[in-house]
């Protein structure tokens, strides 16, 4: 989708569109984080997630999610005996 850098207050920005907004569940005041990918000339944005607010890592966060997804049931049954 083609869009247009337009002025905001004393900067610059782009507008997102309603659809992708509520598509992602971000409104005003939501957070998002902001990469620049020097090699692609590209700029990301992506919903910010509770880790990334919390400070963590996102590859720590990652490992962390399949090791539970790994061993979880098996750590809920030691947890039952």
């Amino acid at each position: 989708m083609l869009r247009k850098i337009c002025p905001i207050g004393n900067s610059k920005g782009i507008l997102i569109p309603k659809d992708m907004l509520e598509t992602l569940r971000l409104d005003v005041g939501s957070k998002v984080e902001v990469r620049l990918d020097e090699k692609r000339g590209k700029i990301l944005i992506e919903a910010s997630s509770q880790a990334q607010e919390a400070g963590l890592d996102r590859e720590f966060v990652s490992q962390v999610s399949g090791f539970i997804k790994r061993y979880g049931p098996a750590l809920k049954a030691l947890a039952k005996k």
